[in-house]
């Protein structure tokens, strides 16, 4: 299997052989290393290549284990971002999803030139293709456009015809997993929503039959994570106020029993990325391999033996002793129950400053995984605490569509509720609780600013969205049209939906002080309308820091993280102080 290591100066990718538990690192370029797969025979690493620094519009690449010799496999097709990966275990068959100016499509890799399979102008997301490659998949929205609520579309590789479309209804969506890994056997295994949260269903695509497990004893989403060897069982998470309890499903029987396993988060989900998951549980050859973390442990591979118990394969680098965080449930303005990690400073005897982190996406979710960004905020004595605020996955679909449809409204509200109770439990001061958030977090760091600017006494946002209208014609053409889905139109339809969304719109009631750290090559939130943002908050007398980075729209090296963090530290305490943060004027990328 690939391994990726955190190292100093960026990914590092591994092939860990984990019967020999020996590591090999792969030389020779590697792209995205963390969204990288191996080719059926094991021989080369796929990843996908930008072709500028970050910018996440490239070619998927094949390294070559033996020699580092990189090819392309697409060396037709203008630039794309890739928005999904699958290998056939039997064969050369690759599928990618691609997204480039003409729309979205999958593409067929074969030892030859790339074949399309599929195009549309609408999202279609996470090509898969079957052991065999006799069938292949995509995640389409053609049948409602207007609502990211996706059906599965299968096709046969060989002529590109629609063979079967799986949708359970408008208000239901159906996600793709895996298909069967058993060649021969075309079954596959996808996530539906017909109670509102997400349940496995096995699903046949070739005579329509199907295995739905709707486990209505259990409250929240049950998501399906992979399938054995010999397709017999169906690994799940269970997450049910954010806490991870992992399942598994005999497909015989239709029974679901619990596996035994320490306190954790065991996958985290992704969006609009190659693969469904960040990293996740799922099945070796000899049985379940969880993927284990806490907000106070790192990475640990578990290997469990339904009848000896679980054994650990790989345990986690040498780490500080940290502070676990602890679930609540809290209620928003209307009642809306929201899940909120909290962590206390070790001694805290008394309110003090405390840093409230948001993640992006939207449609992400913060989990209880390793986070040495927490854990070194409350070795300075600040608390930590992270929302999953509406918008959120993991906590059905009314939740996760609970954002729209006017960007920021419900988030702002959702923030408003947790400072109060934070402030109310007596975990942070009054007037000292910081805002901090990637992405879209950032975005949100930067609009309660400006909406809500008595709330925080500062925000510290990475690659945030600062002007939705400047920045349109600067995105990659997926998160064009993402961004359309969620505003409703085009810029020049709904003008005024985006700049209500929009930050900048509010630099005049800016009082805190702003840092953001921003790259120079993202086409997720581009740097120009941040830097708009910051000149314009500068103008209107707020206290703003620009720091730039060479890159795309992650962070990306664990030095770079380092000295992130110290800024961060450094800008918390001139804010206690009551210091001003700015030291000169706002300046723009290097290279403009």
């Amino acid at each position: 299997m690939l391994w990726v290591e955190d190292t100093e100066i960026g990914p590092r990718l591994s092939v860990w052989d984990v019967r020999e538990d020996v590591t090999r690192p792969v030389t020779g370029k590697v792209g995205d290393a963390e969204n990288a797969v191996l080719t059926a025979a094991g021989d080369a690493v796929l990843s996908h290549h930008s072709d500028d620094d970050g910018s996440e519009m490239g070619h998927v690449m094949a390294t070559c284990l033996a020699t580092g010799t990189v090819r392309d496999l697409t060396p037709g097709l203008p630039p794309y971002t890739l928005r999904g990966i699958d290998v056939a275990r039997e064969g050369d068959q690759v599928v990618l999803t691609a997204v480039a100016a003409d729309g979205f499509s999958l593409w067929l890799v074969a030892g030859g030139p790339p074949r399309r399979l599929f195009t549309s102008r609408n999202e279609a997301w996470n090509g898969l293709i079957s052991a065999d490659g006799t069938l292949v998949s995509v995640d389409t929205t053609d049948h409602d456009p207007s609502l990211r609520r996706f059906g599965v579309t299968v096709l046969d590789p060989a002529s590109g015809t629609v063979l079967a479309f799986l949708s359970d209804g408008p208000a239901s969506p159906v996600r793709a997993v895996r298909f069967s890994p058993v060649p021969g056997d075309p079954r596959l295994l996808v996530s539906t929503e017909r109670s509102g949260f997400a349940r496995p269903c096995v699903w046949n695509p070739l005579d329509g039959s199907r295995l739905d497990v709707g486990a209505p004893h259990l409250v929240g989403d049950v998501v399906p994570l992979d399938w054995s060897d010999d397709a017999a069982y169906v690994l799940l998470a269970h997450v049910d106020g954010g806490v991870h309890r992992m399942l598994e499903l005999d497909v015989r029987t239709g029974e679901v029993a619990p596996v035994d396993h320490p306190s954790g988060a065991y996958f985290e989900p992704d969006v609009a990325a190659t693969h469904l998951n960040i990293w996740a549980s799922h099945y070796g050859q000899d049985g379940i391999r969880l993927l284990r973390q806490r907000f106070d442990i790192p990475l640990t591979v578990l290997d469990v033996d339904r009848g000896s118990g679980a054994t650990t394969l790989r345990r986690p680098g040498s780490a500080p002793a940290g502070v676990r965080a602890v679930s609540r449930t809290i209620r928003s303005a209307d009642g809306t129950a929201l899940q909120l990690w909290t962590c206390v400073p070790p001694g805290a005897t008394a309110p003090g400053p405390l840093v409230l982190y948001l993640h992006g996406g939207p449609n992400m979710v913060t989990v209880d995984r390793y986070n040495a960004q927490a854990q070194t905020w409350l070795d300075e004595g600040v608390g930590y605490a992270a929302l999953n605020y509406r918008g959120s996955v993991t906590f059905g679909r009314e939740f996760r569509e609970g954002f729209r449809p006017s960007l920021g409204d419900r988030e702002l509200e959702d923030l408003n509720a947790a400072v109060q109770w934070l402030v109310a439990e007596g975990m942070a001061a009054k007037d000292q609780v910081f805002v901090t958030g990637v992405s879209y977090g950032g975005y949100l760091s930067l609009l309660a600013m400006g909406r809500a600017p008595h709330l925080f006494a500062g925000a510290l946002a990475f690659v945030p969205m600062a002007d939705w209208l400047s920045a349109y014609n600067d995105q990659n053409p997926a998160q064009q049209r993402a961004w359309r889905y969620f505003m409703g139109g085009f810029p020049d339809e709904v003008p005024d939906k985006y700049r209500r969304a929009s930050p900048i719109t509010y630099v005049g009631d800016v009082r805190a002080p702003v840092w953001i750290s921003h790259a120079t090559h993202d086409t997720r939130c581009p740097p120009r309308q941040v830097h708009e943002y910051a000149l314009s908050l500068e103008r209107a007398g707020g206290d703003v820091v620009l720091d730039w980075f060479t890159g795309g729209h992650e962070t990306s090296s664990r030095d770079q993280a380092i000295a992130d963090q110290r800024r961060m530290l450094e800008l918390v305490r001139s804010a206690l102080r009551g210091e001003r943060w700015s030291t000169g004027p706002v300046t723009p990328p290097p290279g403009w």
